[in-house]
């Protein structure tokens, strides 16, 4: 049903003290998963983000691309190989990785913010030297996985101040040539850490931390980072979640405000985070309840 114009007056009133709240500060998203899969999710989530920026929030965009990563390897007739979670990266398929996140990914996503009135820039963690790495050392060889030793922030803030939205592949680069994958959960940690930003939004296809798997209605809305570990070895944290959790962590220890798990795949989660005092999903923060 469509709102009348009072109502739609109203929900403008009712953001008003969000929209100040956030004004000018800096809020990292990490998309990736289903809700880039789905053409109705993926348009609501850049209406989303196209509209935050408008009303004067500095949102960084950083991607993943999994999926699409998977489908050139099979147009290749080339194995899509994982260990421990991380996709195996020979050298073959760091360039397919490469090509995909930084070309296809990236650019659809900015062609899709710019489609619906915002302003993007596609950049990857090679361009400006903004994501330096090393090959992630580990008892297992992940092949161009890459850990990150440093971000430049300087072409992001260049970006935002010119009133773009920056668009993250997260491939990085040693600076002696060679080129890494880079997981996009600790990349978005890391450069909200870095840029100093007030919130990092982590989206998922599952709507936060629940106290018992079976039931949807046992989110818990707000965890503390210091109950954490308490929480993960009462097996409330698990599986795929760990990694996930474990970035907000050192986002929120970094200097970062807050960070949230939200599910992408909700229509307009994204809006309902910031512009309400509820939020979705599960929150970590230094407070402890």
């Amino acid at each position: 049903m469509e709102l009348t114009n009072n109502q739609k007056a109203e929900v403008l009133i009712q953001a008003l003290p969000y929209i100040q709240k956030y004004n000018n500060k800096i809020v990292v998203i990490k998309y990736g998963g289903n809700a880039m899969v789905n053409d109705e999710i993926k348009k609501q989530v850049i209406e989303d983000i196209v509209l935050l920026s408008l009303v004067g929030i500095k949102i960084v965009l950083v991607h993943g691309g999994g999926i699409d990563i998977s489908d050139m390897l099979k147009k290749l007739n080339m194995e899509s190989k994982f260990i421990n979670g991380l996709r195996y990266t020979d050298k073959d398929t760091i360039d397919i990785v490469q090509m995909v996140l930084s070309g296809k990914t990236n650019k659809d996503l900015v062609s899709l913010i710019e489609a619906k009135g915002g302003s993007a820039v596609g950049i990857c963690g090679i361009d400006f030297s903004f994501i330096t790495c090393e090959k992630l050392q580990s008892d297992v060889d992940y092949g161009y996985v890459g850990k990150i030793t440093n971000i430049n922030a300087e072409p992001v803030f260049n970006i935002l101040n010119e009133g773009h939205i920056p668009v993250i592949a997260t491939i990085g680069t040693d600076g002696h040539g060679n080129t890494y994958n880079i997981n996009a959960d600790i990349a978005a940690s890391e450069i909200a850490a870095t840029l100093k930003a007030y919130n990092l939004i982590v989206m998922t296809d599952v709507d936060g931390i629940l106290k018992d798997v079976k039931d949807p209605y046992s989110l818990i809305p707000e965890i503390a980072v210091s109950n954490v570990s308490r929480l993960t070895k009462q097996g409330v944290i698990s599986g795929g979640m760990i990694p996930k959790v474990e970035c907000c962590v050192s986002a929120v220890r970094k200097g970062v405000e807050k960070a949230i798990i939200i599910n992408g795949t909700t229509k307009h989660s994204i809006l309902m985070e910031i512009l309400s005092d509820k939020g979705v999903g599960t929150m970590f923060s230094q407070v402890r309840n």
